[in-house]
């Protein structure tokens, strides 16, 4: 349901990796050199460090290519799929699905055997979310051997947040952010009647809308009426969806979210958020970096969003950020492991995470990242990711939801009409599936 933020960028059915076929990349046959391709602009330097350290420990140096941004990155590695060329590591930028095809073709290492016994159970160092991601399970719709085939390097949550200072200007308490739906609601008229705006979010992104919507489907009707509607199972127009749709009328007829929501690209709304002219906002960990940049001495903190019912728990949108797989084909794979296993180890994670802002991977390294960092993966067990849920929602119906939502919160349309909208083209998009 989501537009990775965590880099799964969609390039579609772009080729037939299944007849795929060539001869072995041409990096060279020895040990002295272990390639790795990223699109990673802002963790550049620090794997480099990074690279000259390992390089000093082992003998073993580690190229890291920078292709970016992260489309052009995205074209290389099916290029270089195409040609059978990938380097020694590589991250895949697209859906399950792109990620299962290159399994499948044999350019993606299966890594199960490493991370267990054999290797000192690597792979307890991670936040089981994480791992998930970059896993397959028995019965999934890939058609992918059970297994791991990624190994995350760092992590990413998606939640609230609110400034504190103006909790204090706005008379609120700075420790106590709403726990509820009304309760959050509640608080629109003292903030308006201070000149500042409410909720800021990039929900000129639709996947940003439909995130959040996605966190209060599984707080209204559970995890398994949400997967059995993307299955086709229940209707968009069942009363729960109904419940979804109206909470972003009620935000909007309450006064609690900005004006121009609904065009607003994340950086603006970032922006604003840093520039304290609005009391919440709704973001990834990712903000933390970009705050810093734009207002160092911005206080804020992390919470989850308010329930809007007590029948299940409130989920965020969370697991692995950004992910490396080994080449299968290489002949230097046990030394591609070799350094994966050492990046992703306590000392090597921590420095990506100061160096960096973004969340290690290995959860032994969370004390020692800033405390409104670390806030963000607190609440990981809460962490959902349509990359573990074992199917995903169809572009086109996602699209007429997520853009639904923004004709609601203008008031051109009701939760109703979007929800009989959404429904229709659900049933087009499982008649298609159906031919």
């Amino acid at each position: 349901m989501l537009k990775l933020k965590f880099h799964f960028f969609v390039f579609g059915t772009f080729f037939m990796l299944s007849i795929v076929s060539g001869c072995m990349p041409s990096h060279g046959t020895g040990k002295s050199t272990v390639t790795v391709w990223h699109w990673m602009t802002d963790r550049d330097p620090a794997l480099k460090e990074l690279a000259k350290r390992y390089e000093a420990k082992t003998g073993i140096k580690i190229n890291f290519e920078l292709y970016a941004p992260s489309d052009a990155y995205s074209q290389k590695v099916r290029a270089a799929a195409q040609g059978a060329s990938l380097p020694d590591i590589f991250g895949i930028l697209g859906e399950k699905r792109d990620f299962a095809s290159f399994i499948k073709a044999g350019f993606v290492l299966e890594l199960t055997g490493y991370m267990g016994e054999n290797s000192g159970e690597w792979e307890n160092v991670f936040f089981s979310k994480a791992l998930a991601v970059n896993g397959f399970n028995d019965g999934n719709t890939y058609g992918v051997k059970p297994g791991i085939y990624g190994v995350p390097i760092d992590i990413m949550t998606i939640q609230m947040l609110y400034n504190k200072s103006l909790f204090k200007k706005l008379g609120l308490n700075p420790d106590k952010p709403p726990k509820d739906f009304t309760e959050f609601l509640g608080m629109a008229k003292k903030i308006k009647a201070a000149g500042l705006q409410g909720l800021v979010s990039g929900w000129g992104e639709i996947w940003m809308i439909d995130c959040l919507a996605g966190n209060y489907a599984f707080n209204i009707m559970g995890p398994d009426k949400v997967i059995a509607t993307i299955k086709g199972e229940v209707p968009y127009t069942d009363p729960d969806w109904i419940k979804v749709l109206s909470l972003f009328k009620d935000m909007q007829e309450s006064g609690l979210l900005a004006s121009g929501i609904v065009t607003m690209v994340n950086k603006t709304a970032e922006q604003i958020f840093a520039n304290e002219k609005a009391v919440f906002a709704f973001n990834g960990s990712w903000c933390v970096n970009v705050y810093k940049g734009m207002n160092p001495e911005l206080k804020y903190a992390v919470f989850l969003p308010p329930k809007a019912s007590d029948n299940y728990p409130m989920v965020i949108r969370g697991g692995a950020g950004s992910s490396f797989m080994v080449n299968a084909r290489s002949p230097k794979k046990e030394e591609a492991v070799k350094f994966l296993r050492w990046l992703t180890d306590d000392d090597q994670q921590a420095y990506l995470a100061e160096a960096t802002n973004n969340l290690p991977a290995n959860k032994n390294s969370i004390s020692r990242v800033p405390e409104i960092l670390a806030s963000f993966a607190k609440s990981m067990d809460c962490a959902t990711h349509p990359n573990i849920w074992g199917v995903r929602e169809s572009a086109p119906v996602i699209e007429v939801f997520g853009k639904g939502i923004q004709s609601i919160i203008i008031g051109k349309k009701s939760p109703e009409q979007v929800a009989a909208e959404t429904q229709r083209m659900k049933e087009r998009e499982l008649a298609r599936k159906r031919k």
